[in-house]
Formats: C-alpha cells, structure tokens, sequence
C-alpha cells in the first residue's frame, strides 16, 4: 500500500530561488516561453514564472533541441547552468543544457503579450482575457488586487473579526428596491444577493465582530466606467460600537495596514505600475450637507439633488479635499435617510438624516457603511414607517427581538478601490471578468 504524505520539494526551481544561485550552479527551471530572440547561432528564450521572467539562453550545438522547435506559449522544463549577466532581469541568466518540452501551442498568440503595454482596446483585452492577462503589466494589477484581500484579511483578523461566507442566493433582497436578479429556485421565486448585510448583522450576534469577501450582484441598468453588474464586496460588521466613526476608524485601520503590506511586498508590482500610494495617516471627515455646500460655494455648481450625491459632486469633493487638506480619502457621513436602507440607524438629533457614511477615493465613492438600527421596536417602526413589508425578512427581524447590541459595519467595492489605486478610468481593468449589461463571456 502506498500513502500521500504531504508535498514533496521539487528538484525544480522558482524564480526567488534561481536569481540567488552562485554562477555555475546547475539548476533544472519550469515555465511558459514568453519570447524568442533568435539571434542565429544564440537565441534568448524567456521564460514566464509566477514571479515574472528568466532569461535563458540556447546555443547552437550545446543543446538537445534545435531553437526551430521552440514556439512562444509552449511549457518547458529546461536544465542549465547558472550565468551572472547583468543585462538580464534580475542579474541572472541560464545557459542552457537541456530542453524538454510539456505542451505545445497549436496556434500563434492574438496578442504581442511581451510587449510592456498592450496596445489593444480594452475589449479585446477582455474578450481574450485569459492570453492578455499573460502580460506582466496587465497580471500586476490583479496582484495589487490581492494585497487589498490579504490586508483586509489579515487586518481583521487581528482585530478579533471572525470570517463567515453566506448564501448568495435568497428570498428577498437587503436593500429592497427592484435592482435584484430574479431567478426560479425549483419553482419558488428567488433573487441573487446584493449584499451580505442581513447575515451579518444576524451574526454580529453571535461572533460580535464578522467579515466577508464576496460577490454581490446589482440589475441596475448602468453602462459607465465605474459600475458592474457583478463585483466583490469586502464586508464586515462589528458590535458594541459607541458611534459609527468606530467603523470609520477601522476601515481606516485596514487601509493603513494595506498600504504597509503593499510596500513591504508588493514593491515590485508598485514599481512596475507607477502607483504613488495615498497618504492614509489620517483621514478627515464631512457631513453631507455641508460636503455639497463646500463644493457648490467654491467650484461655483448649484446643488440640483438636496438628497444623493452627483457622480460630478463626488469628484468635486475628491478635488476639494485634494487641495485644501492634500487628501485623496474622505469620509461623507450623515447621509439623508430617504437614500438609506430601513436598516440604517437615524441621528438622534435630526431623522432627516442617517448615522451613516460614504468613503470617497480621488472622488469615487468605493465604500457604503454605518450604524445600523439593533432596537427591534424601532426598526419595525421603520420599516412601517417606509409602507415596507416584513414578508421575507421574519427570520432576519426575530434576531432582534431577541437582543442584539449597538452595532455597523460596511461593505467596500473590491474593484473600484483596486481602480483607483491602480489610477485607471475604468473599472473593468481592474475586475478578472467582468460582468454588466452587455458582457456574460468569458
């Protein structure tokens, strides 16, 4: 009988590995052919790693294929021998001993995919995402991506959050409205979830404090540069809040920490992408109202909707708080209640407007959060209030009537915060395969 311990180290070796191998080491190195140059009797055959290229070097009569046999996008396994060169990435080169090759291409790349920008629209970049992605400016964004996950992971997880993964498919919607899927669930009409928020404020009385990584899904009609139809959501609830700026304060704790972690291991990808991180040592704060009246007195604009915020009004307030405080962040609290949820608690002082917030981005709203309603009796008398329904929501209202404490949280637009960070104008180049009104492929 035969057992799997666990994995086995390979005699083969990644890219870290390699670049410190003292000249004449012999190593034996894996990976796709990014690019040929064939130079006659030399040719430089790069290879594409998971942490980005090698540069190998075949010789006429010093190997056991001809440079002929090889084609860009076939998987190699190669044996060489290890060449400081100063010239090639990293200082290191491989000499090249022995070839053998894993898969062949059977047909030549649509996309010059070694070229350092890929001069393609972006729908075909996303029509042939999979091959564009091979390009190393255009997979670095999505590892810039990954920080933000990572630090919104770990940050929390420190913070004594616990991770939880609800259903993406129920009965009715959190945020009421008709911008929801619908879809047939063996015969009994269903939507697709636009947020998580009804699970996590149920579990806020279980675990305290909870967070998630999520798709959500939004049918709102809206073909723009910053809206999908389907995108990822970095949510989390935390209980026993004395305010709502309890949950400003750690979403501005996660952000410090992710810049932290992008620095420390995301270097390379900054570099290679030009991104200037913000400044998130602090983060100021403005009320709605007096948000729209700053931007409407300075940049001479009339306040045409008393109760939401303009796309141009939140690019405003970004270039605002740009120039007189030189910071990209800020948060826009004490939003009108008519445009929050039932759930959104109500300022005692003035149920005009809601103990909640927006954080805007160079002038993008990439987070909705506040302090919600733990009272049952007031949030039924919201609820009634707003002529609603309690159909479909008794499980989530029997939480509270059986106690639950002062609690917020929010939920942060995974690709829009990677957009803005990235400095890109649309949202789709920072989503793998987005989903929206006309894209379902691939």
């Amino acid at each position: 009988m035969e057992f799997v311990t666990g994995v086995k180290e390979k005699e083969t070796m990644e890219l870290p590995e390699v670049i410190i191998q003292e000249e004449g080491t012999e190593v034996i190195v894996e990976g796709a052919i990014h690019s040929i140059r064939n130079m006659g009797e030399i040719a430089f055959v790069i290879l594409r790693k998971r942490d980005g290229l090698i540069q190998t070097v075949w010789e006429e009569n010093k190997t056991n294929l001809d440079i002929s046999e090889l084609k860009e996008a076939a998987c190699v396994s190669v044996k060489g021998v290890v060449k400081d060169e100063e010239r090639a990435p990293h200082g290191k080169e491989v000499r090249l001993e022995q070839i053998t090759i894993l898969s062949q291409p059977t047909a030549p790349l649509p996309l010059a995919i070694d070229k350092w920008k890929l001069n393609t629209s972006l729908e075909t970049k996303l029509d042939m995402r999979s091959v564009s992605l091979r390009n190393l400016k255009e997979r670095a964004r999505f590892k810039i991506q990954e920080a933000i996950c990572r630090g919104f992971r770990e940050y929390l997880y420190a913070q004594g959050f616990t991770e939880i993964h609800t259903p993406k498919v129920g009965a009715k919607g959190a945020e009421g409205g008709s911008n929801m899927f619908k879809l047939s669930y063996f015969h009994t009409p269903a939507v697709l979830a636009q947020s998580p928020q009804f699970y996590k404020q149920m579990m806020v009385g279980v675990f305290d404090r909870v967070f998630e990584t999520g798709p959500v899904f939004r049918a709102e009609k809206h073909n723009t540069r910053r809206h999908l139809n389907e995108y990822t959501s970095l949510d989390f609830e935390m209980g026993y809040i004395d305010s709502f700026l309890d949950i400003c304060e750690m979403e501005t704790g996660f952000l410090q920490y992710t810049i932290e972690l992008l620095k420390k291991d995301y270097a390379k990808e900054l570099k290679m992408l030009g991104i200037t991180l913000p400044n998130v040592e602090k983060i100021p704060y403005v009320r709605f109202d007096e948000a729209k009246r700053l931007v409407s007195e300075k940049y001479n604009r009339k306040i045409r909707n008393p109760f939401d915020l303009e796309p141009e009004e939140e690019e405003l307030i970004g270039k605002y708080f740009k120039e007189e405080y030189d910071a990209d962040f800020v948060f826009v609290t004490h939003y009108p209640s008519k445009k929050r949820p039932m759930y959104a608690m109500d300022d005692p002082e003035d149920d005009r407007y809601t103990l909640s917030f927006d954080l805007l981005f160079k002038g993008l709203e990439i987070t909705t959060g506040g302090q919600r309603i733990h009272d049952y009796n007031m949030l039924v008398e919201k609820i009634e209030k707003r002529g609603m329904s309690q159909e479909g929501m008794e499980q989530y209202l029997d939480t509270f009537k059986y106690g639950m404490p002062p609690h917020g949280g929010l939920g942060i637009g995974l690709e829009r915060l990677t957009m803005q960070l990235l400095g890109e104008d649309n949202v789709r180049e920072a989503c793998l395969f987005p989903r929206d009104m006309k894209r379902l492929e691939p």
